[in-house]
């Protein structure tokens, strides 16, 4: 286990075990003394579902009201008459064949990838190059969808991606720490909402279990949901 900086062990002694309220958890994540870079501020859900069952997995894409403070590098397979307009919604790369080989040759250099239904016959064989990676296009989460460039467009602004974890856990990143407060309170409540309305009809008893949020290089809180 990494040792813990002294930094964050003063923090973690001023942390409460107490679930507190959205807005007082923001705060609390706030006070606790910070390196000098911007960190990222994460939520993480612990679900009422069993990842066993096929039929309670949560899986899909959002985009919070206030962004994520950080762009991602998108790939889009699409047809030869689509890629002047997919570069321009924010696509690094873009084409149909000269692409697949691309990636099946070992280039990985970006975060997301997304596809025309009409090209999953020829990206569908990057399965095992990508699955791995947890970028192979999947109708699930947004990026295969007829609307190529407007995917890549949302997806390039910092569009969030998130699916359960084999211990139905859910983890997505909501923001940055230099956020004013109502940007983070309103991207964490948005995040929530969505996976509420996510809750498979097979899941049983307390759908959200707990909630916790922390910055990149501190302790955790504990929300009340």
């Amino acid at each position: 286990m990494a040792k813990k900086s002294k930094r964050y062990l003063k923090a973690a002694e001023t942390r409460t075990k107490d679930a507190l309220p959205l807005a007082e958890a923001v705060k609390k994540v706030k006070s606790f003394a910070a390196p000098k870079f911007d960190q990222s501020v994460e939520i993480v859900m612990h679900l009422g579902i069993d990842p066993r069952q096929a039929d309670q997995l949560i899986r899909g894409a959002i985009s919070l009201p206030n962004g994520i403070g950080k762009s991602k590098r998108v790939i889009a397979f699409c047809d030869d008459s689509e890629v002047e307009a997919v570069k321009a919604a924010g696509a690094i790369e873009a084409g149909s064949d000269e692409l697949v080989e691309k990636v099946a040759g070992g280039w990985l250099d970006f975060d997301v990838a997304v596809a025309s239904p009409k090209l999953m016959g020829k990206a569908g064989k990057l399965g095992r190059v990508l699955g791995p990676q947890g970028k192979m296009p999947s109708p699930k989460n947004g990026t295969v969808t007829p609307d190529v460039a407007t995917a890549v467009a949302e997806f390039a602004a910092g569009k969030v991606e998130f699916r359960n974890d084999d211990g139905g856990n859910i983890h997505a990143l909501v923001g940055k720490l230099s956020f004013d407060d109502d940007k983070l309170i309103g991207n964490i409540q948005a995040f929530i909402d969505n996976i509420v309305k996510m809750k498979p009809s097979s899941s049983k008893g307390t759908f959200i279990k707990k909630a916790c949020i922390s910055a990149t290089m501190s302790p955790s809180v504990i929300l009340d949901v």
